[in-house]
């Protein structure tokens, strides 16, 4: 799999950071951070960027379902050093909307990952709701 381009490695260019601790647990037998540790803190700082944007509020009698993750591990993590998780909205579609997020530590990109959320009714897929469209395109990726 090819790494994200160049332009997306820019922490400046997302609207929203979570700043995350790391643990001793979160470190493999390698002595970097555990790729399962790097997934639950995209996850964290995923839900918490869902939450600064309104999700809860503004999706009303739809909700919003995770229909597909990709994550690129592009360099070794480390403990104790804190990371930060950079959020933004990449693109929204008829009935979805894609975050995307950039892991970095002291500067350094260590994981980008893409996610895909439906909204959903009834337990079927259903449009955006043009207010909800309005609130996304506020965390859209910086040019």
């Amino acid at each position: 799999m090819p790494r994200p381009e160049p332009a997306l490695l820019d922490p400046a260019r997302y609207p929203f950071t979570h700043a995350a601790t790391t643990r001793f647990a979160d470190v493999d037998p390698n002595q970097h951070l555990n790729n399962v540790a790097l997934a639950a803190m995209m996850e964290d700082a995923r839900v918490r960027f869902n939450l600064a944007i309104g999700t809860a509020i503004k999706i009303g009698e739809r909700r919003a379902m995770v229909a597909s993750i990709s994550m690129d591990y592009l360099a070794q993590g480390h403990f104790p050093d804190p990371v930060s998780v950079h959020c933004a909205i990449e693109g929204i579609g008829r009935t979805s909307w894609t975050i995307i997020q950039l892991l970095a530590q002291n500067g350094k990109p260590v994981a980008f990952a893409r996610s895909v959320l439906v909204a959903i009714a009834d337990d079927r897929p259903t449009p955006v709701a043009n207010d909800y469209r309005v609130q996304l395109g506020n965390w859209m990726l910086k040019a």
